[in-house]
C-alpha cells in the first residue's frame, strides 16, 4: 500500500508489470476456486433442506452410475489447477533470474530497521530511493535474526538470514512512494520495522543521488574498510607475510587443501573473511588467519567485497572496475 492508503484497502497499488501478473494470477485463482466450491456448497444446501428429517422424498437409492461423469469431476479441476501451476511456475522462475544489466542495491536487516546501499555508495535508513524502467536487483542479508524484506506494491518478498545472501529483483514501471516492511516477525520493535519505497524517474534518481550526500564509489568505500581491518599488511603485494593475494582473486579457481577446487566468488570471499580456516583453506597456506566473525558489521562486509571483487590492479594500491 502507499502512503496515504488505509489499512482497510483491501487491493494495495501495483507499481510493475510483475506485480500485475500476480494479480492476474490471484484473481484468476480465486474465481476458479469459486467455481469448483460454490455449486458444491450450493448443492449441500439444497439436499440438506431438500432431503432433511422428516421431510417426504423418494430415499430409494439407483444403481445409475456413469465413470464419465466421476473421472470429469477429477479430471477436469486437475487440469484447470495445473495451467495455474504453469503460470505461477513461470512468474517465479522469471523473478529469480535478473537481467545482466540489472543495478545491484545492498540492503541489510536488523533490529529493528533497513539499511540500503545504492551503487555509487549513498545509503538509506528505512527509506528507499530507485529509478523505474531500470532493472533492480536488491542482495538482502540481516546482522542479527531472521527478518524479511516485503514490498508489497512489487508483489515482492524476500527473507533477510544471517550469514547469507538472498536476492530478489524486479523492474518497477510507476512511480510514486509506497510501503516497505518486514514481514517475519524478528522481536519486540518487529512492527516499527518498515519504511518508504519512493520509485522516480531516472532524471529524478540521479538529480536525487546528487544531492542525498557525498558522492563516494562503493569500492572507495570497501577500500577504507579493507585499510582499517589491517588487510594490506598480509594480503597486498610486495609484502613478505606468506598469504593469498587478493588483486585479481575474484572469479578465479582457487586450489584448497583438501585437495578441491572452487571458484572465488562472492560467498567464497565472505566464508573466508567470517571462518577463514574452516574447510576452505587453500593450498599451501597455514591456518593462521584470524575470524572475523562477528568483529565486522554485516554492512562492512559487503562493503569490503565489492572491493575485492575490484581489486585488480596493486600498482597504486587502488582498485578498478
Amino acid at each position: 500500500m502507499s502512503p496515504k492508503q488505509s489499512p482497510l484497502d483491501l487491493w494495495p497499488a501495483s507499481a510493475s508489470a510483475h506485480a500485475v501478473q500476480a494479480d492476474y494470477l490471484i484473481l484468476a485463482f480465486t474465481v476458479l476456486t469459486l467455481l469448483l466450491t460454490v455449486p458444491v456448497f450450493l448443492a449441500i444446501t439444497y439436499f440438506a433442506i431438500r432431503y432433511r428429517e422428516g421431510v417426504e422424498a423418494n430415499r430409494d437409492t439407483g444403481n445409475v452410475r456413469s465413470n464419465l461423469i466421476e473421472i470429469s469431476w477429477m479430471l477436469i479441476p486437475f487440469l484447470l489447477t495445473l495451467i495455474f501451476f504453469a503460470w505461477g511456475a513461470r512468474l517465479f522462475v522469471d523473478s529469480k533470474n535478473p537481467p545482466p544489466d540489472a543495478m545491484v542495491v545492498e540492503a541489510i536487516g536488523r533490529q529493528w530497521m533497513w539499511k540500503f546501499q545504492h551503487p555509487t555508495g549513498q545509503s538509506e535508513i528505512n527509506d528507499l530511493h530507485l529509478p523505474t524502467g531500470q532493472p533492480i536487483k536488491l542482495r538482502i542479508i540481516s546482522q542479527d535474526v531472521v527478518h524479511a524484506l516485503y514490498l508489497p506494491a512489487l508483489r515482492m518478498q524476500v527473507a533477510a538470514l544471517p550469514d547469507r545472501y538472498t536476492e530478489l529483483w524486479f523492474k518497477a514501471d510507476r512511480t510514486g512512494t509506497y510501503r516497505l516492511y518486514c514481514s517475519e516477525y524478528c522481536g519486540t520493535d518487529h512492527s516499527v520495522m518498515d519504511g518508504n519505497l519512493t520509485l522516480m524517474t531516472l532524471g529524478e534518481y540521479q538529480d536525487w543521488l546528487t544531492h542525498a550526500g557525498a558522492q563516494i564509489s562503493a569500492v572507495a568505500a570497501g577500500r577504507a574498510i579493507y585499510n582499517a581491518y589491517g588487510c594490506p599488511a598480509c594480503h597486498d603485494a610486495g609484502v613478505h607475510v606468506k598469504a593469498p593475494k587478493l588483486a585479481g582473486l575474484y572469479g578465479t579457481q582457487v586450489k584448497l587443501a583438501d585437495g578441491r577446487t572452487v571458484t572465488a566468488d562472492d560467498g567464497y570471499l565472505r566464508d573466508k573473511i567470517l571462518n577463514p580456516n574452516a574447510n576452505r583453506l587453500a593450498e599451501g597456506y597455514k591456518p593462521i588467519m584470524p575470524s572475523f566473525a562477528g568483529v565486522i558489521p554485516a554492512d562492512d562486509l559487503g562493503r569490503l567485497i565489492d572491493y575485492l571483487k575490484a581489486y585488480d590492479r596493486t600498482a597504486d594500491g587502488e582498485a578498478t572496475r
